[in-house]
């Protein structure tokens, strides 16, 4: 036997039985029971199992398998159809390799072939080693139910002729035919699933024993054997929606509506609401004379005899006359009277008579009144208004005016002076038969039209700036920075506040008035105005680091600017931090340091040379001597400490602008520079001081003090 004859043994619906109603499922044929059925089901499955098939060949795969019906167990057949096809090509692809190249490792097999192709090309070349060995072919069964199909196969091969053609008819020459040669021939011969073997649906016989399975809908019962429905119903396996109640059918279930459809209509099995055709069924109660109409859930008998225009027919079929006045709404025109007649009808015109102050209408239908007071003719008289009244008319006084008995005509009524006060609120004004109000200035007539409210003049912006509103007038105000004009009180005219009397005070250096205030400057450079943007603040420039002092000079600063100043201590003296002894001043000190041995230098009473720097604005109201510097002296130590310290100006005063007197504070000796003399700056000057400790009239200890006095041009 071939290896594709053995490879179609093993499709899983070799086995069929048959359940016939309305689909076929996977079944066992079984002519004693079925007889006519099983041939309309073996049908149906085959024509399932071919469109598997075909899709398998053309495809050579089963993803995306077209089912050609909505039967479940249709599907299944297709997909284990395909699958089964699937798995003989590449199964016998597998064989090719092995019978022609002897091994299956060399060739490229993708993915998808792999599962099916090696396994039987290594199941092959198992059978062949076999034989080669003279091994029995039924050692297979150890490996596997297909995998073993596939090693006999290839085994019983190679036992054949030398030319590997099959011999069908026995020779005279060969031996007689033992019983393993007939299982070799064929190998389905000890199989127990052959022909379903003890199961009512599906058989699988694994060597050791036959397994029986069920289809899906069906469950295996407890002898292992017998298949018995599933009842998705009770077992809650059933997809019915809300309203649909589940009925349990034979390996399925199906979805039924609870509520009827209703009269006129019924179920279908697909679930859907069908209109009953009566008239085809024959439940119509139609005469014989009316034919049988159907419409959606009922019916209608329609006469065969028809009737002219005018007429209606009965239940019976008769005709009968339709009474146009009454069944039509206003048959005839306005002013007509309908009159029925045999199939239609007439109108007839009615023409009535009107009396004095009546006339027809447009229609001609009915008198209607005459509206005398519509004539252009004027009929009552000055001062008089015309009333209509049905068939006549009257003249009264209009509204505002009174009738004079004796004139018998209609006079003004002046309600300003019958009603004092109480009509208007400010002024009243009578005019012909009424009168009007009026309010005072301020004031606009209300809505009413008699009380009067208080008028928003400030909506009209009359103020240059702002505006408040007051009870039958307005004010005017004004921001910050100007003043109401007391010419026509509405305008606010700039303060220059420079210009007050205390405007010298409201800025340090210079005042520039502008709209509704001031601004404060500067001169420039060397001053920024300060926080309060008034008062100046001086820059420091040494601090800032902007000045342009090279590298061996010093950076002073002085008020509105700074000084460079190359302030060298002289031979025998060296440079010390600050002196400690000045004030505001910027200083460098410079103390005397002999080499050994100079006698000349070290009987020099000059102990410190100093050199310092003071900047002093001019000063606007000079009324007293300004204190400018404190030289502090500290009394060397003497055995008899009876030094006397004298403070002098030596050089640098220039008209006597300053002087130097001596205090005594906290147990010091002070010498303190005085600003004796007004100075208009820009001045500057150097001030040479001399502290002399004098013992005994001789002066013992001397230090020096260089003042660079700067005093600007401003008073700040």
């Amino acid at each position: 036997m071939r290896p594709q004859q053995l490879l179609e043994q093993e499709r899983g619906y070799r086995d069929m039985e048959c359940n016939c109603r309305k689909e076929c499922l996977p079944c066992r044929a079984n002519p004693q029971n079925h007889q006519g059925e099983v041939l309309s089901c073996k049908n149906s499955v085959e024509k399932c199992c071919n469109s598997g098939n075909e899709w398998a060949s053309q495809k050579r795969h089963c993803s995306s398998l077209p089912f050609i019906s909505e039967s479940k167990e249709c599907s299944i057949v297709q997909e284990q159809c395909c699958s089964n096809k699937l798995e003989e090509h590449y199964c016998s692809i597998g064989i090719n390799i092995a019978n022609e190249h002897e091994e299956c490792d060399s060739h490229d097999i993708s993915t998808c072939e792999a599962k099916f192709t090696k396994k039987c090309c290594y199941c092959c070349l198992l059978g062949k080693t076999a034989q080669v060995q003279g091994q029995s072919c039924e050692q297979s069964q150890l490996i596997g139910y297909q995998c073993g199909q596939v090693f006999r196969a290839c085994c019983v091969k190679g036992q054949e002729g030398t030319e590997g053609s099959i011999s069908d008819v026995p020779n005279k020459d060969q031996v007689k035919i033992s019983d393993e040669e007939v299982d070799q021939e064929d190998p389905y011969l000890h199989d127990r699933c052959r022909g379903g073997g003890p199961c009512t649906q599906q058989c699988r016989d694994t060597g050791s024993s036959v397994v029986c399975s069920c289809f899906v809908g069906y469950q295996l019962l407890s002898d292992g054997v017998t298949c018995e429905d599933t009842n998705e119903c009770i077992t809650g396996m059933h997809n019915c929606g809300i309203g649909q109640t589940c009925v349990n059918t034979a390996g399925s279930f199906r979805c039924q509506r609870e509520t009827s459809c209703g009269t006129g209509y019924e179920l279908t099995e697909d679930n859907h609401c069908k209109d009953i055709d009566e008239c085809e069924t024959g439940t119509h109660n139609c005469l014989p004379d009316f034919i049988c109409q159907n419409t959606p859930g009922s019916f209608r008998c329609r006469p065969k005899l028809q009737c002219m225009n005018g007429f209606i027919q009965d239940a019976l079929g008769n005709c009968i006359d339709i009474n146009e006045c009454l069944s039509i709404s206003m048959p005839c025109p306005v002013g007509q009277m309908c009159i029925n007649t045999d199939g239609s009808y007439s109108c007839q015109r009615n023409v009535p008579n009107c009396g004095r102050g009546y006339h027809l209408n447009e229609e001609g239908t009915r008198c209607v009144d005459v509206d005398e007071c519509s004539s252009p003719n004027q009929l009552c008289g000055d001062g008089h208004v015309c009333v209509n009244s049905p068939g006549s008319y009257r003249c009264d006084c209009r509204l505002g005016y009174y009738f004079d008995a004796i004139s018998r005509t209609c006079i003004d009524v002046n309600e300003c002076r019958r009603y004092p006060g109480r009509l208007c609120a400010h002024k009243c004004e009578n005019t012909p038969g009424s009168y009007y109000c009026s309010c005072t200035m301020g004031f606009k007539l209300s809505t009413d039209g008699r009380l009067c409210d208080d008028l928003n003049e400030c909506e009209n912006n009359p103020c240059s700036q702002e505006c408040a509103n007051v009870y039958g007038s307005y004010q005017c105000y004004c921001r910050r920075g100007y003043q109401l004009s007391d010419i026509d009180g509405i305008t606010c005219e700039d303060i220059d506040e420079c210009a007050l009397p205390t405007g010298g005070h409201i800025c340090s250096y210079r005042c520039s008035n502008v709209p509704g205030s001031f601004q404060c400057t500067c001169p420039s450079p060397g001053y920024r105005l300060a926080p309060n943007a008034r008062n100046c603040q001086d820059i420091n420039e040494c601090v800032a680091e902007t000045h342009n002092c090279l590298f061996n000079e010093t950076c002073f600063n002085i008020q509105g600017s700074f000084r460079c100043l190359s302030l060298e201590c002289p031979e025998n003296y060296r440079k010390s931090g600050d002196i400690g002894g000045l004030e505001k001043t910027d200083t460098i000190r410079c103390i005397k340091s002999c080499r050994p041995n100079d006698i000349k230098c070290m009987v020099d009473p000059v102990h410190t040379i100093s050199h310092t720097v003071i900047s002093l604005p001019t000063f606007k109201e000079f009324t007293k001597p300004e204190e400018i510097i404190f030289l502090r002296a500290i009394t060397p130590v003497l055995p008899d400490n009876q030094a006397d310290i004298i403070f002098d100006i030596t050089e640098g005063n220039l008209r006597d602008s300053f002087d130097i007197v001596k205090r005594y504070m906290d147990g010091m000796t002070v010498g303190v520079v005085r600003q004796v003399k007004p100075i208009v700056g820009p001045f500057h000057a150097i001030l040479k001081l001399e502290m002399n400790y004098v013992i005994k009239g001789i002066v013992s200890h001397r230090n020096i003090v260089n003042v660079h006095i700067f005093v600007s041009e401003y008073w700040f």
